[in-house]
C-alpha cells in the first residue's frame, strides 16, 4: 500500500512538473525599444503578405503581445480596451515550434500544443504560414456572458481593436503584418479544444519584410 501511495505521489509530481514546464515567462516589455511615433506609425501602416525567414526573438514577441493585449495598469486592465472590461479576447501565438496562449496578467505563454500548425491559420492563403509568428484572436462569448446580437457586435469590435494594436505596433517597430479573417475555423477549433462559445475571429501573421 505504501509503495502504491508512493507511486501515485511520484506520478502526480511528474504531471505537475510537466505542466509547469509548459509555461514560458516572457521578458518584460521593453518600454525603451526604438519605435516611430503614432503619426508616423499610421503613415507607415500597410498590409504585407511576404515575410523573410528571420525569426522574432522572445523579447520581440513579448513587446508585440504587450502592444496587442498587455497589462498596462495594476488593476489588470489592458492596452486594448474591451466592452465592460470583460477581457474576452484570447490571443494564441502560432510558431513553428507550437501554439501557446498569451496570459497578459502575468506576461506568460501557456503551451497548448506542439508542432507547426500555422497552416490552419493560413487556410487557403499559403503566404501566411511563412510568417514566423501568427497571432490568432479568439472571441470567448462564455467569458463575455452573452451571445445576443449586440454582444456579438461588441466582442467582434474588441477583436478588431487587438488586431489594430498589432498593426500599429508592427508599423512603428519595423515589422510586417496583415489582418486576416480567412483561416481553417473547424481545424482551429479542434486543435485548440475550443467550445461552441469560443470563436476564432481574426489573425495577424507577423514577421520582417522579405
Amino acid at each position: 500500500m505504501k509503495r502504491f501511495i508512493l507511486t501515485i505521489t511520484v506520478l502526480a509530481a511528474a504531471v505537475a512538473a510537466s505542466f509547469a514546464q509548459e509555461v514560458t515567462k516572457l521578458p518584460a516589455p521593453d518600454m525603451n525599444h526604438p519605435t516611430t511615433n503614432v503619426m508616423e506609425a499610421l503613415q507607415n501602416r500597410k498590409s504585407v503578405r511576404e515575410y523573410s525567414k528571420q525569426e522574432l526573438s522572445l523579447q520581440e514577441i513579448s513587446d508585440l503581445l504587450w502592444a496587442a493585449q498587455g497589462k498596462n495598469r495594476e488593476d489588470g486592465r489592458m492596452t486594448s480596451p474591451t466592452a465592460r472590461n470583460r477581457q474576452e479576447i484570447r490571443v494564441y501565438v502560432f510558431t513553428k515550434e507550437g501554439v501557446s496562449l498569451y496570459n497578459h496578467d502575468d506576461n506568460t505563454l501557456v503551451s497548448v500544443v506542439s508542432g507547426d500548425h500555422r497552416g490552419l491559420c493560413a487556410g487557403p492563403q499559403a503566404f501566411a504560414k511563412h510568417a514566423p509568428v501568427i497571432l490568432l484572436m479568439v472571441a470567448d462569448f462564455e467569458k463575455y456572458g452573452s451571445e445576443a446580437e449586440h454582444a456579438k457586435t461588441m466582442v467582434f469590435c474588441d477583436a478588431g481593436i487587438v488586431s489594430e494594436n498589432i498593426n500599429l505596433y508592427c508599423a512603428a517597430a519595423g515589422l510586417c503584418t496583415v489582418p486576416r479573417g480567412i483561416m481553417n475555423h473547424e481545424g482551429l477549433v479542434k486543435l485548440l479544444g475550443l467550445s461552441s462559445k469560443q470563436i476564432p475571429v481574426l489573425n495577424n501573421p507577423v514577421g520582417y519584410a522579405k
